[in-house]
């Protein structure tokens, strides 16, 4: 602006008024874009426009289920919470004092959550938690209408659940949104029955996204928006009224909100409620591996030049045997998409089509290979045995190496530490509490399988591959550890 002023003074005549006039024009187009888009990004005037609109497709949810007790002739059994430490004293008061054969007593105990419609027909989405082992289920609808409502299907595994009510009439429904295009810092709306308030709203934002609280599909938004007990199964809105969470969760040390609250990503969500509304059940693709992150020192002993993707620790018989991976393979894409880590992986072959043929880039032995494989269906594949190789001979012997005392398994040895008529390689007999691979969690009892991605039998060789890493300049050497035959990589300073 001064030098515009400078040059209001050098240009006399209607030209200069002109000039002048643009230049200011152009000043305040800019101020008043710049004003919009702070406004945009700023915090809401008010939540009531969207609370109104999205109302009436929140729900509450109360269950009724029976529960057994223990009948008295004195009167009724005192009622106190499951696992307190208060059970075992009148369980045990009441066997003593009352007789032996009092029967059993039903009651009927009630629970309160939180839901929402996603279709005018009457599914509504819910926890799995929320209505489990119910006798029956109450839909409470935001008009003060109540229905009973069937299950549809859940998922333990993501905590969710598909319930259906039946009306003539069509239901308000909200819809999804993209829980992807969600950024930290963004306002969100939570609304719920907390507590047995009934159709609360409160707000906040996107505290951080990506989280895993327990789950191997667990894909959480965090928010500081309170949620409390009762908003499980609740939507989590963005200011689009469009739902990117079902509220699952909260850390919290006295059950209350502390401000840190969990919402089932919609990106997750919407894929297994679709699979519940179409077959009942969720029907996830399996690869059939067992796998474990790469970390800088993996990668370094494998010649990587970076730390990511997936690295193969077992391949049990399946759909991944039949392809062609290798115990030892690192897993770079899936599907055309890079992957990063495990978690990565499993969320993306889980949401994977059954049957679905997928070309999955491997690193194996310095260079990259392009497999195809069939994915097969989880639910079914729960209880596959991990595929054992015959032991080789191999010749009782101790050795010191790395910190570790080992020695070669033999079918006595297999015996006595009941390993399984099957083992083989090198048992840990003890760990230099000193060394490394102490501090990197092995432990007498550990069976060393493969080092350098070779099998071993013997110390001779272990110490052969030792060599060959140490001539190939490689600073640490990779070694497969199985323990209670869970399968896992560690990779160890060969320069100790």
């Amino acid at each position: 602006m001064t030098s515009l002023a400078i040059s209001t003074t050098r240009e006399p005549g209607r030209a200069a008024i002109a000039r002048i006039s643009g230049g200011v024009l152009l000043a305040l187009t800019l101020l008043v874009a710049q004003a919009v888009g702070a406004h945009a990004r700023g915090a809401p005037e008010s939540f009531a426009d969207l609370a109104q609109k999205v109302s009436p497709a929140v729900v509450n949810i109360t269950t009724a289920t029976t529960v057994a007790t223990i009948g008295s002739p004195h009167g009724d059994t005192p009622v106190v919470p499951e696992g307190s430490p208060f059970e075992d004293f009148f369980r045990d008061f009441m066997e003593r004092n009352g007789p032996g054969d009092a029967p059993s007593r039903p009651r009927r105990s009630s629970a309160l959550g939180s839901g929402f419609v996603i279709s005018e027909d009457g599914f509504i989405v819910t926890n799995n938690h929320v209505i489990e082992k119910a006798d029956e289920i109450t839909i409470e609808f935001y008009s003060g209408e109540e229905l009973p409502a069937e299950v549809i299907g859940t998922d333990p595994n993501t905590d969710l659940a598909l319930l259906k009510v039946e009306t003539d009439e069509p239901l308000p429904f909200v819809s999804w949104g993209n829980s992807d295009e969600s950024r930290v810092g963004d306002w969100v709306m939570a609304m719920g029955n907390p507590l047995g308030q009934g159709f609360s709203v409160s707000a906040g934002i996107v505290s951080a996204r990506g989280r895993a609280l327990s789950g191997s599909y667990d894909d959480f938004i965090q928010t500081d928006a309170a949620i409390n007990r009762g908003n499980s199964g609740g939507p989590l809105f963005n200011m689009n009224g469009d739902v990117i969470g079902v509220n699952t969760a909260i850390l919290s040390p006295n059950g209350g909100s502390i401000g840190i609250g969990f919402a089932m990503s919609s990106r997750v969500a919407q894929n297994v409620i679709a699979q519940l509304e179409q077959y009942g059940e969720t029907r996830r693709g399996w690869l059939g591996v067992r796998i474990q992150d790469v970390t800088d020192d993996v990668a370094e002993a494998m010649g990587l030049e970076e730390a990511r993707g997936a690295l193969v620790t077992d391949v049990p018989e399946g759909p991944a045997a039949e392809a062609g991976v290798l115990s030892g393979d690192v897993i770079l894409s899936f599907d055309g998409v890079d992957v990063e880590d495990t978690r990565g992986l499993v969320r993306q072959v889980g949401n994977s089509e059954i049957g679905k043929s997928v070309r999955m880039m491997v690193y194996r032995d310095g260079k990259t290979e392009t497999l195809l494989v069939t994915l097969g269906r989880r639910e079914t594949a729960e209880g596959a045995v991990p595929a054992i190789a015959e032991a080789p001979d191999a010749e009782p012997q101790d050795a010191e190496i790395l910190g570790l005392t080992i020695t070669a398994v033999t079918d006595e040895l297999a015996a006595e530490m009941d390993l399984g008529s099957d083992a083989s390689g090198l048992l840990v007999k003890e760990v230099d509490e000193m060394s490394e691979a102490y501090e990197k969690g092995l432990r007498a009892g550990d069976i060393i399988t493969q080092a350098g991605q070779i099998e071993v039998a013997s110390i001779q060789d272990m110490e052969d591959r030792l060599q060959e890493a140490r001539d190939a300049g490689r600073r640490s050497i990779l070694l497969l550890v199985r323990r209670a035959g869970e399968p896992r990589f560690v990779a160890l300073n060969v320069e100790q």
